[in-house]
């Protein structure tokens, strides 16, 4: 048997060395739920809403970036790596069984991530991703309380 035969196949844009937390769509409950509230003329927005993020949103959380591909027909496609994340915010929804995220990047940016599966996991996965980048080791970090009075 050659080693080519032997090595597992590689998703496109991926390293040999990437290892994939999430890879998948939104949450099947923001769906469900929003399709109920779709029954009432006040809740049809949020259902529409939440069959696009159903057919065409897809998340990627590998151990290198962060991927996510939306817009019309999934072809908006947004890379961003560890070293370039600030800060991240989630909320809870839907019971807390899925969440809103937001990747604060160093320029300012924000990259939004709505109805993530399992968010809070995704989330300290981030966080230990971003303090384990090369980035995050140079760089002292500073909160409210870390400043000196002046």
């Amino acid at each position: 048997m050659s080693a080519a035969a032997q090595t597992p196949p590689v998703a496109p844009g991926a390293s040999i060395n990437e290892e994939v937390f999430y890879e998948g769509g939104p949450a099947k409950g923001d769906l469900i739920l929003n399709l109920l509230f779709g029954l009432s003329l006040i809740g049809i927005p949020f259902a529409v809403g939440a069959l696009v993020r159903a057919l065409w949103l897809r998340f990627r959380i590998t151990s290198r970036r962060v991927e996510v591909s939306g817009g019309w027909l999934g072809r908006d496609r947004t890379q961003v790596v560890y070293s370039q994340i600030r800060e991240v915010r989630s909320v809870a929804r839907g019971f807390g069984f899925w969440g809103d995220m937001v990747l604060v990047l160093n320029d300012g940016m924000k990259l939004e991530m709505r109805a993530v599966p399992r968010y809070k996991e995704a989330e300290a996965f981030i966080q230990q991703r971003m303090a384990a980048s090369p980035a995050a080791k140079g760089a002292a970090k500073s909160g409210f309380g870390d400043n000196a009075a002046a």
